[in-house]
């Protein structure tokens, strides 16, 4: 196996257990191989890089999909989680995703706060 899937794997499985598995099961069967794609190339290639803090890939993934707007919600929902587990905080996250309201509108840092606020209780955190 490629060393950037090995890495990719490892990471993978520490913030988002069964994530994988999950795309293996539900995507695979019509686009071969796309599970091992993406935790090769998400996380192997591109979490896994030396040079930035995996907080602050977190916190520049939090601002890209507020800014691109509801339809975002599930990838949101899964990286709020997973910057959570990479040392972000509650707060951290509600200010960037209030800033984003600047470049993706209102409607769009709303619709995400409401995203945080679900993953902050889905996680048993406690409001800040």
């Amino acid at each position: 196996m490629k060393e950037t899937y090995t890495a990719g794997r490892a990471l993978s499985e520490s913030l988002n257990p069964g994530m994988e598995d999950m795309l293996r099961a539900r995507y695979d069967q019509i686009v071969p191989g796309l599970s091992t794609s993406v935790v090769d190339f998400a996380y192997g290639q591109q979490y896994a890089r030396p040079g930035l803090a995996l907080r602050d890939r977190y916190l520049g993934t939090i601002a890209a999909l507020t800014a691109l707007g509801g339809q975002t919600a599930p990838q949101l929902r899964v990286n709020i989680k997973g910057g959570l587990k990479a040392g972000l905080s509650q707060r951290e996250i509600g200010e960037m995703i209030w800033q984003m309201s600047l470049y993706g509108g209102f409607p769009a840092a709303i619709n995400a706060l409401n995203v945080a606020l679900e993953v902050f209780e889905e996680e048993g955190e406690t409001h800040v």
